[in-house]
């Protein structure tokens, strides 16, 4: 009888991670010198690596290479300290472990009886996130895999709490900046694109109150069914702050379920300014946080917090035979019957390692941190001649805009992109635009556990540097 081919032995398991780590921590320790964006040639190399499926195995060495030398280097620099793009993630190497011991041991967690101590440890993370928010103890804390999919789950949960079967005269509320993957969901959840409302916003990008109660009342005189608002915390456009408050007692007093996509923002609730800007939070019946942003965690990291768990349970338990029982007991949690999941990975341990290693306050300096640098940043290009601060930082984002007298707004607009590109193109620091209001916008999101002062003071140099240059 043959050796078993995919068995490996304790000393090649050893040297498989002995070689991986040497590659990973050699990577992270250059990331403040890589280059903060770098694709060029990288639809060559794309095409370069594909391949027919691999009869025979190839040396592990030669694949490292490929990844470290090849594929990872073209790439945006999404952990580096000079990635102030769209909304930054982490990555945080105690995450990567956690990821390693999860996917060694391979532990069944949609189920409690399979796994009830490391269920627990998920159940336990969803509930400091609850904890973090204010909400009651009958809240459930569920992890996804990002923001798109805990925004799905609670549209979902929303119009099983507040719609009947024939749910297709209802109608969802959220505001003109409001992240794509709120539309998205309303689809995926049955929504017809009618039926979502786009709410305008006002001088600081939040959602108008006032015009999301005239909605309201014109679709129930016309016989529609209003049901949800989806308030944002944080947009990823201008990073703005619906009034959470308001739009709390505007879904009090319509009866309406309020959700509140806190992808990008909830985390800052952990600090007192933060919880300033997020008053009115707790009031939700449901909030998306990402953990893969506002807790520096690897990409496939989020979370959807609900007031009621229960509602989470009636939307989504199902029974089949050939499972285990089910828990009655609601001390303990079986995630295949509160989310769309049966199989799914182990994701509270990445949360739950380095939150035990380095305890919350941990979390809470550095999201301080970022506070300050963007209120820092912003201080410093309002002392640039030409620039104007068109979305001051609600919390850690910012966006900006050159003006010139003379100038239409094409022609700003193309002014605009010129700066950016020219900033980018000395790869110290990465910045992406949005269009709002028409206006071709540069945006700072600053988020990056490893992004500082040093970081940031090469931002605003090379921006400066960039505007020099466009005026010549």
């Amino acid at each position: 009888m043959s050796e078993p081919e995919l068995e490996l032995s304790a000393d090649e398991m050893r040297r498989l991670i002995r070689l991986a780590t040497e590659r990973i921590v050699a990577h992270i320790e250059s990331l403040p010198r890589q280059p903060s964006a770098d694709v060029e040639g990288a639809a060559e190399l794309a095409r370069a690596l594909r391949e027919p499926l691999p009869e025979d195995g190839a040396p592990y060495e030669r694949l490292l290479d490929v990844l470290f030398d090849r594929a990872v280097p073209k790439s945006f620099n999404t952990a580096g300290p000079g990635y102030l793009a769209y909304i930054p993630g982490g990555g945080l190497f105690h995450s990567a472990v956690a990821d390693l011991i999860a996917d060694a041991t391979n532990r069944f967690v949609g189920v409690w009886l399979a796994a009830p101590g490391l269920a627990q440890i998920e159940a336990d993370v969803g509930r400091w996130f609850c904890q973090m928010v204010g909400y009651p103890k009958a809240a459930l804390g569920l992890l996804t895999t990002g923001g798109s999919l805990a925004n799905f789950v609670a549209l979902v949960t929303a119009r099983r709490e507040r719609l009947p079967e024939d749910f297709l005269s209802g109608v969802l509320y959220t505001s003109d900046q409001a992240h794509h993957s709120v539309q998205k969901a309303a689809l995926m959840a049955g929504l017809p694109p009618s039926r979502v409302r786009e709410i305008p916003t006002d001088a600081r990008f939040r959602m108008r109150m006032d015009m999301l109660s005239e909605r309201i009342a014109s679709d129930r005189a016309s016989g529609l069914q209003p049901f949800c608002v989806v308030a944002s915390a944080g947009t990823t456009n201008t990073g703005a702050v619906d009034d959470l408050a308001a739009a709390a007692e505007v879904a009090r007093e319509e009866r309406l379920w309020l959700h509140v996509d806190a992808a990008y923002g909830g985390f800052f609730v952990l600090t007192e300014r933060g919880r300033a800007a997020l008053r009115g939070i707790e009031r939700a019946d449901s909030i998306t946080l990402d953990p893969h942003k506002g807790l520096f965690l690897p990409y496939g990291t989020g979370s959807l917090l609900v007031r009621d768990g229960e509602a989470l349970r009636r939307a989504h338990s199902v029974h089949a035979d050939y499972l285990p029982p089910m828990q009655d007991d609601r001390e303990f949690v079986d995630f295949s019957q509160v989310s769309p999941e049966l199989s799914r990975d182990f994701r509270g341990l990445r949360v739950w390692l380095p939150v035990k290693m380095h305890g919350i306050g941990a979390f809470r300096r550095a999201l301080d941190e970022k506070l300050d640098l963007a209120l820092w940043a912003a201080d410093e290009l309002r002392r640039l001649p030409e620039v104007e601060v068109v979305a001051e930082p609600q919390l850690s984002l910012l966006a900006f805009r050159v003006v010139r007298p003379g100038l239409d707004e094409a022609a700003l607009d193309a002014l605009n992109r010129r700066v950016m590109e020219a900033v980018n193109a000395r790869k110290r620091v990465y910045l992406t635009h949005t269009i709002a209001r028409g206006r071709f916008l540069i945006r700072i999101c600053v988020l990056s556990f490893r992004t500082h002062m040093d970081r940031m003071q090469m931002a605003i140099e090379d921006v400066r540097a960039a505007i020099a240059e466009a005026r010549g």
